[in-house]
């Protein structure tokens, strides 16, 4: 490494779970099927449906949905910035 180089960060396994804690939730695409194991208090739902979940920054369920917008807009009406997951 020369004077140039960035130096990589180093982020505790604590700080990094709580990176957007209260500012950041995320928007990620499941399929129905997965729904009981990701939520299991949430309703039955008819197989093969494309739903989106909102989590927290920590992984905390939000709201489930079946559209992309309304999983946005819920984070934005809870001032948190909506960020997708793949």
């Amino acid at each position: 490494m020369n004077e140039h180089t960035p130096r990589p960060t180093v982020i505790s396994p604590e700080a990094l779970a709580h990176l957007g804690d209260g500012r950041i939730a995320y928007v990620k695409a499941i399929r129905s099927e997965d729904l009981p194991a990701l939520f299991p208090q949430a309703p039955q739902v008819a197989p093969g449906l494309q739903l989106f979940a909102l989590h927290a920054a920590d992984g905390t369920p939000i709201m489930i949905t079946d559209s992309r917008e309304a999983a946005v807009a819920n984070a934005w009406s809870h001032e948190l910035e909506a960020v997708s997951v793949h």
